[in-house]
């Protein structure tokens, strides 16, 4: 048996490697470059969880998703893999203790985000770290073609000249051909290497349907199709309307966004994992790092701005590999909507400038002043303050942070902090606390110290599962704690930072280059196309168009999507014999005018409407005036 084969059977319990995970594997284990395309639910992380157990030294992995890889650490301990975490709000003496030990050969996994890679300390012990590869997950962030560009991601070129003997692994789930050449170019690939895992989803049913009242047709569809369900919508303030329009329609549903507490998403998430809740209306925030497989409907009710996350978010769907549907429900105001959103997304230059200067006002910033300050940062009060709508300004920033100017962090995790407020011995003299209460106090003692002298973050997971309780039951038990005064607790929370990249300049200096603004607005504005044309072609097999988009071209029409239904409706109604009349015309292989198809003996539009289909499925080419079968 083979070393990754046996370190499958060991830790995974697997009989065997799926897709083209053993060539992604081997391809990383001799030291080559590789970017993986594996469709969501394609075994992505045993890609490179499998060959870091197989080789000397520490994987480093870099992921956008604190909660996606405080799961994966949580997982791979239970496996006794010895795997760690470097985050946001980590206490300063953790993340020395993590890297030291990484350093000594105690870790084989490291997660960290891109935005830690640019820290002194972390490039300082990477130095002196025996690391066999670095992965990074998510990689169609770091090309600026892609559609969720992430200017941190570009650090990671920087962090591969401190250990230019490691291999890269890349792994994305969605990119196009532009973006796939990108990623290579921007992770400095020593030679091009690419495995593909085609992205056909067989199980999954495409459907758009076009409808006037979504509402109506929302609630058709859920009561139609049993099991459990994912809405996606635009808007936080949606996500709370349309759940609780579904709730008065006796299905069972909750709401979820990046805004909401920490603990209330938890138990959201939590009751919809476990089929307590039937079905989550969700902002984009939701998802990514979600493992739950038995996903039958995925409902878009609003069109998102790309292919990209369409394909990503209705990818949630069927993951069992049974039989889901991902629907799409548009009318005629979605493209005016889609298109406005371009000039939402890149404001005018000038707005942008103005957004930066007014941003120093509020603030207090001078210019020559203000680099590495942090400031919280509440986006509503700003807007009012200076009569701005927020979802503009918060383009405005990000374009801002692209351009180097600030670093934006719209949804931070800040770790919850606690410290005692009574002596250890006052503590243990407490009597007739609450069983939960008393739970709480219990684990904190036992996983952190300096609980007494200062402020400690902790992590919920490790107190849950270490009391016993929920995330929900720890957060109300600490509540009660603290209005007792027997602790101080600070809650997590996810307020919006800014953080100045370098000193203010002048707002009319701000320099938003063709690269920065004028060429991603291209790109977004192509995007937008490519959703809106989606939406209208009802001619071409879903998947087909899905596909073709992502630069796979050899695939077959999927049979389940609205349109190959229709069609089987038009054969059974004998429309289908429009195509076998073409092509038995064409079937000399000769080249015929155009105009000839219209002697036979059938509909003009019916021959108009069939001859596109069969030039979009490459069956038929034609030239100037003239047509034939290709060969």
């Amino acid at each position: 048996m083979d070393k990754y084969l046996e370190i499958l059977h060991k830790y995974w319990g697997y009989p065997d490697f799926r897709g083209i995970q053993r060539e992604i594997i081997e391809s990383i284990g001799s030291g080559n470059d590789t970017l993986g395309l594996m469709p969501t639910g394609g075994g992505k992380s045993l890609t490179f969880q499998v060959p870091a157990l197989a080789q000397k030294g520490v994987c480093i992995v870099i992921t956008p998703l604190i909660s996606l890889m405080k799961d994966q650490v949580d997982h791979l301990r239970q496996k006794d893999i010895p795997a760690a975490a470097i985050y946001s709000g980590m206490r300063h003496d953790d993340i020395v203790s993590t890297l030291e030990n990484c350093v000594f050969g105690g870790i084989k996994l490291l997660y960290i985000s891109p935005e830690r890679l640019g820290s002194e300390l972390f490039q300082a012990k990477l130095s002196h770290t025996k690391v066999s590869f670095i992965t990074v997950d998510e990689a169609h962030c770091i090309s600026q073609w892609g559609y969720d560009f992430r200017p941190s991601y570009l650090q990671i070129a920087k962090v591969r000249e401190l250990v230019p003997d490691a291999p890269i692994l890349a792994l994305t789930a969605t990119a196009t051909p532009e973006v796939i050449d990108d990623i290579q170019k921007q992770l400095a690939f020593k030679k091009e290497n690419v495995f593909r895992m085609s992205y056909e989803r067989k199980n999954l049913a495409y459907v758009v349907r076009n409808t006037e009242d979504k509402e109506t047709e929302l609630i058709h569809i859920l009561k139609s199709v049993g099991g459990s369900a994912i809405v996606y919508v635009r808007t936080r303030k949606r996500t709370r309307d349309v759940a609780r329009m579904l709730v008065e329609s006796n299905i069972s549903a909750t709401w979820y966004h990046a805004g909401l507490d920490p603990e209330v998403k938890s138990q959201r998430q939590e009751d919809w994992q476990n089929g307590k809740t039937r079905v989550i209306v969700a902002t984009n925030a939701f998802g990514m790092g979600i493992d739950k497989p038995d996903v039958r409907l995925v409902i878009h009710p609003d069109a998102p701005s790309s292919i990209e996350a369409y394909f990503q978010e209705a990818g949630r769907a069927g993951r069992d590999g049974k039989k889901s549907y991902a629907v799409l429900l548009w009318n005629h105001r979605d493209e005016h909507t889609l298109r406005n959103r371009i000039d939402a997304t890149y404001p005018s230059k000038d707005y942008i400038r103005d957004v930066y200067e007014h941003l120093a006002y509020f603030f207090e910033v001078g210019v020559g002043s203000g680099q590495g300050t942090t400031f919280e940062f509440n986006i509503e009060k700003f807007s009012r303050v200076y009569k701005y709508f927020p979802l503009n300004v918060n383009s405005a920033l990000v374009l801002l942070q692209q351009a180097g100017y600030i670093n934006y962090d719209p949804e931070p995790d800040t770790s919850a902090r606690v410290m005692f407020k009574l002596t250890r011995d006052d503590l243990y003299r407490l009597e007739n606390l609450p069983k939960n209460e008393d739970a709480v106090i219990t684990a904190l003692l036992r996983d952190y110290g300096g609980l007494f002298t200062d402020y400690v973050y902790f992590d919920e997971s490790m107190i849950a599962k270490d009391s016993g309780l929920s995330r929900e039951a720890i957060y109300l038990a600490l509540k009660s704690l603290n209005g007792k005064h027997i602790v101080s607790f600070i809650p997590r929370k996810s307020t919006p930072l800014i953080r100045y990249a370098v000193d203010r300049v002048d707002g009319k200096d701000v320099i938003l280059s063709e690269d920065i603004y004028d060429k991603r607005k291209e790109q977004f504005a192509k995007r937008i196309d490519a959703m809106i044309d989606y939406m209208k072609n009802d001619d071409e097999c879903r998947s087909r168009q899905l596909l073709r988009y992502f630069g796979e071209t050899d695939v077959n029409d999927c049979g389940l999507c609205d349109v190959c239904l229709s069609r089987k409706h038009e054969k059974k109604n004998g429309t289908a014999d429009i195509r076998q009349a073409i092509l038995g015309f064409l079937a000399d292989g000769k080249q015929h005018f155009i105009n000839e198809l219209y002697k036979l003996d059938l509909s003009g539009d019916a021959v108009d409407k069939e001859l596109e289909r069969l030039i979009q499925e490459e069956i038929v080419e034609i030239d100037n005036s003239y047509i034939r079968k290709k060969k």
